[in-house]
């Protein structure tokens, strides 16, 4: 477990928020792409690597006591998982945005990833500006994925749709408010950031979630985002 030795203080914590910077926690079992991405991320001026995880468990230990911005975090670790991180970090209330980082690119993987709570999907294979520009992004809020990962759900989705009889979600079916909430958490805005900015209790900004999702049929509101992205709908 290590944190960064950039701008800290006394008890190894970094100060970053003191400037500005987001916080970012880079979880990796390979050594070399971890100070790689570091190093790279160390270039930004307004983002910061406050430390480092070889496992989905120091991952959890470091979350807890240096609260970063948004984890990078690779999918396939020995032992615990980055399925099974993203589960364990979302069950201790951690809100944290989490970001997969992986060399697979496999449609099953992504959709996995994302219905367990991952704000994004980054290949490894991503050209350095692009990583550092969905990095950013996504500790802005965005839900956000490689280039290639978005061409990939919408292939995927095409197959299904001319290989299904199920009816397509219709927008038409949701109300002015839904749409305005589907349209906030395709921004990845959480319930309590979407009341704030709508002006109404988190009560019933969950009341109008439950519903968009039911009338769309979608099991999680990260489909959702998803679908409204691919639709045009943000």
């Amino acid at each position: 477990m290590k944190t960064s030795t950039k701008s800290t203080n006394s008890h190894g914590t970094n100060n970053d928020n003191d400037t500005g910077q987001k916080r970012i926690l880079v979880v990796d079992d390979h050594p070399m792409l971890r100070k790689g991405v570091i190093d790279l991320l160390q270039l930004e001026e307004d983002l910061a690597a406050v430390g480092e995880a070889s496992s989905g468990e120091e991952a959890l230990t470091i979350t807890r006591e240096y609260e970063p911005d948004l984890i990078l975090l690779d999918l396939n670790m020995k032992g615990m998982d980055g399925i099974e991180t993203i589960k364990a970090l979302r069950s201790q209330d951690i809100f944290s945005r989490i970001v997969i980082f992986s060399v697979s690119d496999n449609p099953d993987c992504i959709r996995e990833a994302i219905n367990a709570g991952a704000d994004g999907y980054i290949l490894k294979d991503s050209e350095p500006e692009e990583l550092v520009s969905l990095v950013r992004q996504g500790v802005s809020g965005q839900f956000v994925v490689s280039d290639k990962v978005d061409e990939i759900l919408r292939t995927q989705d095409a197959e299904k749709e001319c290989g299904s009889a199920e009816p397509r979600p219709d927008a038409s079916a949701l109300t002015y408010r839904e749409k305005q909430i589907l349209s906030l958490i395709a921004n990845g805005m959480s319930n309590k950031m979407i009341a704030r900015e709508l002006n109404i209790a988190e009560g019933t900004v969950k009341v109008h979630v439950k519903n968009l999702l039911k009338k769309l049929k979608f099991r999680s509101r990260v489909e959702a985002a998803i679908w409204a992205m691919e639709n045009d709908l943000k």
